[in-house]
C-alpha cells in the first residue's frame, strides 16, 4: 500500500510539472538539433564545399578533357581520351545539388529574418552552382528542385533557356538587394564580409562579374534573349553594376591547412600519380615564357633520372608509344596548403571584356582588357609579370578571338570547368589529336545523366532526353547549337 501510494504520488507529481511547465513533447525535444536553421550559419558550409567540389572537377576532369594532364602510362580508355560514361558527373551532379537545398535554405532563413543581404548572396551562389550544372548537362532539374519539403520527389527537368533567363533575372535583382553599408552577422570565407566593410560592395561586384559571364555564353542566342542590351546596361554603368577592379576583388578562397580549412586533396601523392603534364598546355605556357611554369610543373627527366626541363606528354598519344623519359608532371604544391581555389578569377572577367570589345559589344580597349587580363593572371598565383613580357609575340596582343581565347584557357587554369565550356563555345583553343582520341576525335559537348535521375526520376528524365534530342556527349546544349 505505501509503494502504492509513492507511486501515486510520482505520477501526480510528473503530471502537475509536465501540465505546468512544459509538455511532454518539449521534454523530448532534441535541443542540440537547429530546427530553424539561421542565414549566418549557412553560408560558410556552401562556399567552402562548393569551391571544394569546384576545385576537384577540374582536377578530376577538365584537366583531362582540356589537354592540362593526362593519365600516364595509359594505353586504355581515359578522360583524357575523350572515353565518358554516365558516371563521369555522377559526384559532381549529387554534391552540386546537395548544396543547392543548402542555398535555399539560406534564402528562405534571410527571407524570414528580413536580411537582405544573405538573400542576394543566396541568389549569387544559386546562380554560379546552377549555371555550372547547365552547362555540363543541358536540360536539368531547376523549377521544383529542392522541393523535397513540399513532396515534389520527381522534379520536372527545365529547358536550359528558362534556367539562363530566371538566373540573369535573379542576379540583376541581387544587385539592387545588397545593402552596401552593412556587415553580415555570420563568417564569409569569399569576402569576409562580417569584417571587411568593403565585403558586400565585392559580393556586389561578383553578382554582376557572374551576370557578364552568362551573358556571354549565350552570346550566340541574341535577339532570343536580349543579351547584347544586358552586357551594355552593366558595362555602361559602374555605379550601378559594379564589376571586379583587380584581383583582390575576384571570388575566392583561401586554404590555409588549419581545420576546418582543409585542402580537398587530402594526400599531395594523390595529386600526382599516375600522372603527366599535357604537352599542349606546357608547350603554350614555355612559347610565353611564362614565370608560372615551375609553380604549375616539375621538369621531366631522362632515362637515368637526370633534368631535361619542361616537356609533357601528348595527351591521347598513339597506341603503342614508347617514350625514352618520365615526362612533367603537376607540381604536388599545388595540393598543399595555403593556397587558393579561384572560383571566379579576375582575369577571366578580363578576357571576357576584351572579347566583348573587339566585337564591339561595349566599348574600350579590346588590348587594355587583354593585357590586364595577362597581367592579372600571371600575378594571382604570386608572380611579377616580366618588364618585356608583351615584347613576345606569343603574347603580344592581336585583334584575333584565338590569342584572347588562348591566354584565357592559361589563365581558366584550375577554375572548375570553365575551360571546357569556353573551348565548346568559342571552338579555341584548338586541341590537337594526336591520334588516340575516341569519339571521333571529337571533344564531348555535354556529360550524360547520371544513374540517379535515370533510375529515380524516369519520366521527367526521358521528357529531358526527347526535348534534348538524346542523351549523349555529342549533343549540344541551347547555347551552343
Amino acid at each position: 500500500m505505501k509503494k502504492l501510494i509513492y507511486i501515486c504520488s510520482f505520477l501526480a507529481l510528473v503530471s502537475s510539472t509536465v501540465s505546468c511547465d512544459r509538455s511532454l513533447e518539449e521534454i523530448n525535444k532534441d535541443t542540440s538539433r537547429i530546427n530553424e536553421p539561421v542565414a549566418s550559419s549557412l553560408l560558410v558550409p556552401i562556399q567552402y564545399n562548393m569551391a571544394s567540389v569546384g576545385y576537384n572537377r577540374a582536377n578530376d576532369f577538365t584537366f583531362d578533357i582540356m589537354q592540362v594532364s593526362l593519365d600516364f602510362p595509359n594505353e586504355g580508355n581515359s578522360l583524357s581520351r575523350y572515353y565518358i560514361t554516365e558516371n563521369t558527373g555522377a559526384g559532381f551532379w549529387n554534391n552540386s545539388y546537395r548544396w543547392l537545398k543548402q542555398v535555399d535554405d539560406l534564402k528562405k532563413a534571410a527571407i524570414s529574418e528580413g536580411d537582405k543581404n544573405y538573400q542576394a548572396i543566396s541568389m549569387v551562389l544559386n546562380a554560379w552552382i546552377y549555371s555550372n550544372l547547365t552547362d555540363t548537362y543541358g536540360d536539368i532539374p531547376f523549377s521544383q528542385a529542392s522541393q523535397l519539403d513540399n513532396g515534389i520527389l520527381q522534379p520536372k527537368f527545365d529547358k536550359q533557356k528558362d534556367i539562363y533567363v530566371s538566373l540573369l533575372d535573379d542576379l540583376k535583382a541581387a544587385n539592387t538587394l545588397f545593402v552596401t553599408n552593412k556587415t553580415l552577422v555570420g563568417g564569409d570565407l569569399f569576402y569576409k564580409a562580417d569584417t571587411d566593410v568593403n565585403g558586400i560592395v565585392n559580393w556586389k561586384k561578383f553578382c554582376n562579374s557572374l551576370s557578364l559571364r552568362l551573358l556571354t555564353r549565350i552570346l550566340s542566342r541574341d535577339g532570343e534573349v536580349n543579351v547584347k542590351e544586358r552586357i551594355q546596361e552593366i558595362a555602361n554603368n559602374p555605379t550601378v553594376y559594379p564589376i571586379f577592379q583587380s584581383n583582390a576583388d575576384a571570388a575566392k578562397l583561401d586554404i590555409s591547412g588549419v581545420s576546418p580549412l582543409m585542402p580537398p586533396i587530402a594526400r599531395p601523392q594523390d595529386f600526382t600519380t599516375g600522372r603527366a603534364a599535357s604537352d599542349f598546355f606546357l608547350q603554350a605556357l614555355k612559347a610565353n615564357n611564362d614565370p608560372r611554369i615551375p609553380l604549375f610543373f616539375t621538369q621531366a627527366k631522362d632515362l637515368n633520372n637526370a633534368n631535361i626541363g619542361y616537356v609533357g606528354a601528348p595527351s591521347g598519344y598513339p597506341f603503342g608509344s614508347v617514350f625514352n623519359y618520365q615526362p612533367s608532371n603537376l607540381n604536388q604544391n599545388l595540393a598543399k596548403a595555403p593556397l587558393k581555389i579561384f572560383v571566379y578569377p579576375y582575369a577571366e572577367l578580363q578576357f571576357t571584356l576584351a572579347e566583348l570589345a573587339l566585337n564591339g559589344i561595349i566599348t574600350g580597349s579590346a588590348k587594355t582588357f587583354y593585357e590586364n587580363g595577362v597581367k592579372a593572371s600571371i600575378e594571382q598565383w604570386g608572380v611579377t609579370v616580366p618588364a618585356n613580357y608583351f615584347d613576345n609575340p606569343k603574347v603580344a596582343y592581336e585583334s584575333d578571338i584565338k590569342k584572347i581565347m588562348l591566354q584565357k584557357y592559361i589563365a581558366l587554369f584550375f577554375v572548375d570547368q570553365q575551360q571546357w565550356f569556353e573551348k565548346r563555345r568559342t571552338g579555341f583553343p584548338v586541341l590537337p589529336n594526336n591520334g588516340g582520341l575516341l569519339n571521333n576525335g571529337d571533344l564531348p559537348q555535354r556529360l550524360m545523366y547520371p544513374p540517379n535521375p535515370k533510375v529515380l526520376n524516369t519520366t521527367n528524365y526521358q521528357a529531358a532526353v526527347q526535348q534534348m534530342g538524346g542523351d549523349n556527349i555529342n549533343v549540344k546544349m541551347w547555347w551552343n547549337k
